[in-house]
């Protein structure tokens, strides 16, 4: 499988016991310190482009 989605990848998150701030906190170091790389998991994850944009500009606001 060279695929997950993000309900996949969030249950993962989720079963490790990382929390709702824990997952903004790693977007916002994400953001900060990857920013093309962070947008290309998004794109990995199948996100959409509107989706994408929100949860960076979040992300960028979070810091």
């Amino acid at each position: 499988m060279n695929h997950i989605t993000k309900d996949q990848f969030v249950a993962l998150l989720d079963s490790a016991g990382i929390t709702d701030a824990q997952k903004q906190q790693l977007h916002g170091l994400f953001e900060t310190r990857h920013p093309q790389a962070h947008e290309a998991f998004l794109q990995w994850l199948g996100l959409p482009a509107q989706t994408i944009r929100e949860i960076r500009e979040r992300s960028r606001a979070a810091k």
